[in-house]
């Protein structure tokens, strides 16, 4: 029990880490490292609000489901539910809807279902709707797009905490995600401890150069060598 509570702590103090991060710094932590991550377009639909969590994870794919009306059988379940019930509070959903049909693979009750739950918000690289309810929530959801279409009789869901892509970053469950105004940046679990320290270095660099302007360096000086040195591998 000791051994968990320890587990679970390391956890907390590395999301709090991450929290106090941008996109920008774990971006660029990502590439001294040259590590994949980083997914630009996916903007904030609802509230203009940063989230950080671990990942939960939906895979869909065209056509109906096999417990659809189209199909005999038992009722599939819908969309998103299974993820959102296998969630724990401040958890993020992370959706696949890659197949090019304009339906969504979100919606109004969804979120609901997910803000009652305490989960911190849902990035979808597909269509989302009901952005108006989610607004009204104050639940956050990063899309690719928004549309009115259902998914009812167009896409089913092909697995949840299954790896997904979001454009041509691989996502696992149990992986790590910050999205804010920016960007959305994806750290895989092995690598957060080594990118928390590199991006939270950046940030203290970029805080002292600010610092340096304030005191009345030219822009011209703080933006050069020091800049660059900043981003260089080791």
């Amino acid at each position: 029990m000791a051994r968990t509570d320890e587990l679970e702590g390391v956890e907390a103090e590395a999301l709090r880490r991450l929290a106090r991060l941008d996109s920008c710094a774990l971006s660029d932590a990502l590439d001294r490292l040259s590590l994949p991550g980083c997914v630009t377009g996916l903007l904030a639909a609802t509230v203009p609000a940063r989230v950080t969590g671990r990942v939960h994870t939906v895979k869909l794919a065209a056509g109906p489901a096999s417990g659809s009306r189209e199909h005999s059988g038992p009722a599939a379940r819908h969309l998103a539910t299974t993820a959102i019930e296998a969630c724990t509070r401040g958890d993020i959903i992370v959706i696949e809807q890659r197949t090019g049909i304009d339906a969504a693979c979100w919606g109004g009750i969804l979120s609901c279902g997910a803000r009652l739950r305490g989960i911190a918000g849902v990035i979808a690289d597909g269509p989302v709707r009901d952005i108006d309810e989610a607004r009204e929530l104050g639940f956050p959801v990063y899309c690719r797009s928004i549309t009115a279409r259902t998914a009812r009789g167009r896409l089913h869901e092909q697995g949840t905490d299954v790896p997904v892509q979001v454009a041509d970053v691989s996502v696992h469950p149990g992986d790590y995600v910050l999205a804010d105004a920016s960007a959305v940046v994806f750290v895989r679990s092995q690598r957060l401890a080594e990118v928390l320290a590199t991006a939270e270095a950046i940030a203290a660099r970029e805080a002292a150069m600010l610092e340096r302007l304030r005191e009345g360096r030219s822009i011209a000086e703080v933006m050069g060598a020091d800049y660059e040195r900043m981003l260089q591998k080791d």
